[in-house]
């Protein structure tokens, strides 16, 4: 026989072993890491990549690391394909998706069967219309309703124009092209004199731009609206040989590269180099915040942590122009926040970054979390 304080010791340690394995409430909740994907679309372009960075970044900050066990899966510009991958990742034990959707419409079923197996679906930027889902974004047509107004007003009302959109399929193409071309049906004396897919890359806004530029020379040309690629537009503006002061006005993204231009030339900049510098650009620039995806996550982990979130998230729009362009040198979250809206090129060496990265909704994620995914310190 043991003696009785053996027996005694063995009895409490078998206890606390299965009150261990019991244990139930805050304490096994504030363990629990909730399995979370992020199901991308189209990723051929500078934004994705800065909007999924800020998601990462959100899941890997200290407040997050513990809760998320996030997983990424990239569907490419085909519904298909991603209705295929959202039904796995409800089969293979998802709680939350965040997604941007390549379509408003054509993911509402696979989107219907998730959240009736209890799986929280945010969509961010692009939007999903199945009334379970989540949304959080800007309102597109605002976007392209300010911006061409913008345009027709600094043309005076009379001109002809380049337009370039996005995404083809996408919330966000969509209701911005509609918005702009209603804007400009109201002026009769606007002539849009071609127009082209641009996918929301400077890349691609470049090649689209060559081949109009191959039937209309920049003296046809009295202005541009593009839903990305004035940066593009304007260094092939300067690559032609016009000048500073004769660049056409644009409407278009909130790429750093095209905010850089829009400085007076006389500032001072450091790193800038090539058509990566002020240039004095007569532009309107706007985003969808690149944060967006992160805000989504974050909604996503109150959500199953029981709380109340709303269904649709809209953000405030994000509009720059010559007048309200101001330079961010340090990317610090004060300086963001005191409303700096450009970077320094020697900050960010990529001119298709976007800049419209500060929200205070999302503290946890700055300047680093778009540049690299790291979250803030």
């Amino acid at each position: 026989m043991r003696p009785w304080s053996s027996l005694v010791k063995a009895t409490v340690a078998a206890a606390m072993v299965f009150g261990l394995c019991g244990q139930s409430g805050p304490a096994a909740a504030a363990e629990k890491k909730y399995d979370v994907y992020l199901s991308m679309s189209y990723i051929g372009n500078d934004w994705q990549a800065e909007a999924a960075n800020m998601v990462k970044a959100m899941a890997a900050q200290k407040d997050f690391a513990n809760k998320v066990n996030l997983q990424v899966q990239v569907a490419g510009p085909n519904a298909q394909r991603q209705i295929q991958q959202i039904n796995a990742m409800v089969e293979a034990g998802a709680k939350a998706i965040v997604v941007y959707p390549i379509s408003p419409t054509a993911l509402n079923g696979v989107v219907k069967n998730a959240c009736a197996r209890g799986v929280t679906i945010i969509a961010y930027d692009s939007e999903i219309t199945e009334p379970c889902a989540y949304n959080v974004s800007i309102d597109q047509e605002e976007a392209g309703r300010v911006t061409a107004e913008w345009l027709v007003k600094k043309l005076n009302g009379k001109g002809n124009i380049v337009v370039i959109t996005g995404v083809p399929g996408t919330s966000v193409d969509t209701l911005r092209t509609k918005a702009a071309k209603e804007v400009f049906a109201k002026h009769p004396n606007i002539k849009i004199v071609a127009e082209a897919v641009g996918m929301w890359s400077q890349a691609v806004a470049r090649t689209e731009l060559s081949k109009i530029l191959a039937t209309h020379n920049w003296d046809q040309i009295d202005g541009l609206w593009m839903q990305v690629g004035c940066y593009t537009a304007n260094s092939m503006q300067i690559e032609a040989g016009r000048k500073e002061a004769d660049l056409k006005p644009c409407a278009g993204e909130g790429a750093n590269g095209g905010r850089i231009q829009m400085l007076p030339i006389s500032t001072q900049v450091e790193g800038a180099n090539g058509t990566y510098r002020p240039m004095g650009a007569p532009r309107i620039s706007y985003a969808s915040p690149p944060y967006s995806g992160a805000l989504a996550l974050k909604l996503a982990v109150e959500k199953l942590q029981g709380k109340q979130i709303p269904k649709l998230t809209k953000l405030p729009l994000p509009i720059v122009t010559n007048e309200t362009i101001k330079l961010c040198k340090e990317g610090s979250w004060a300086e963001m926040k005191a409303g700096c809206n450009a970077f320094l090129p020697s900050l960010v060496p990529n001119p298709g970054w976007f800049a419209s990265i500060f929200s205070a909704q999302t503290p946890e994620v700055g300047f680093q979390a778009a540049l690299v995914g790291q979250p803030e310190s």
